[in-house]
């Protein structure tokens, strides 16, 4: 793995229960570092169950911790009963007393600002989308209109995937239903425009929870009934919209030491399946060993090259 950068920042997209594979990954790049990762990032940026991560990270959780927590209380969390069984006739699959308890025990009662004050200071952007403003919001540990709330709301307010969990203040739900399940871009905008970092002198890690590929046999769609087209249709905005934040940051921000990391799931893997907790581990481990040997994802290898400048100035003049 090549070395970090002076500044090193993360950005982990949302996935529900599949935050095991990513808490599996970095607790083997704990290991390699040999130092907990809260010395290591000063800038943890994450969306629904990325939040939840990017928020113990900061709080000075292990990566070790944290996979522990997703282990243990998935189960509890995404408990089944008749709730689930009949979700369509109801708001919401799970309530949230199980979730907000544990990330309370983890968190205890720190406010998002409290992050900003101590030392070394830790920048955190979690997002979440107000449904009553019909806008994403970025919520950041210096920003004053975030800094009073407790941190536990704010994750609870990116992690509020619709028909899983309720909203929290009657508005805020998962920041993954706008263009940022994957928060990479907001990362790299933060570490160029909001702090004092040099983006030569930094490193992002962008980690994904897993991609659905190779599920749909050719032909298939053909014979889909309508609501057989949900599930596709969802993957294609999410892992679309993660694809086109890569793209951007690659385009954008050419300075940064950027890495994307992402693997691809042998079978579906839905939000709330617990029973598939071995199979996240397996892809935990693949995942933490592309990591460790800088094989980043095919998302940054396949982009296609900006256009010359003086070819970009010559389309626009026409």
């Amino acid at each position: 793995m090549k070395p970090f950068r002076k500044n090193v920042a993360i950005a982990i997209d949302g996935g529900g229960i599949r935050g095991v594979i990513v808490t599996r990954a970095l607790s083997m790049l704990e290991k390699e570092l040999g130092k907990p990762l809260h010395d290591v990032f000063r800038l943890t940026a994450g969306t629904s169950t990325g939040s939840i991560i990017a928020a113990g990270l900061a709080c000075g959780l292990t990566a070790s911790q944290l996979f522990d927590m997703y282990v243990q209380l998935g189960g509890d969390v995404f408990r089944r009963g008749v709730r689930t069984a009949f979700w369509y006739l109801v708001n919401h699959r799970y309530q949230n007393p199980p979730l907000q308890s544990a990330l309370h025990q983890y968190f205890g009662d720190k406010r998002v600002g409290d992050l900003w004050n101590e030392q070394p200071a830790t920048d955190i952007v979690l997002t979440t989308f107000d449904v009553v403003e019909n806008r994403t919001r970025f919520i950041k540990s210096y920003k004053s209109e975030y800094t009073d709330w407790p941190l536990v709301k704010a994750v609870l307010a990116s992690a509020a995937a619709p028909t899983y969990f309720p909203s929290v203040d009657g508005r805020f739900i998962d920041g993954g239903v706008g263009s940022y399940n994957n928060p990479c871009y907001l990362a790299a905008y933060e570490v160029q425009y909001s702090l004092p970092w040099k983006p030569e002198e930094t490193t992002l890690i962008s980690v994904g929870t897993g991609r659905e590929r190779g599920h749909i046999q050719p032909g298939a769609v053909d014979r889909f009934l309508p609501p057989q087209y949900i599930g596709p249709l969802i993957d294609a905005f999410s892992h679309c919209a993660a694809d086109q934040q890569v793209d951007l940051v690659n385009k954008l921000f050419t300075g940064l030491d950027f890495r994307r990391y992402q693997v691809d799931l042998p079978q579906p893997i839905p939000l709330d399946d617990i029973s598939k907790l071995q199979q996240m581990i397996s892809c935990g481990d693949e995942l933490g060993g592309m990591i460790l040997s800088d094989q980043t994802d095919a998302a940054m290898r396949f982009m296609p090259e900006p256009a010359p400048v003086d070819a970009a100035r010559r389309l626009l003049a026409r």
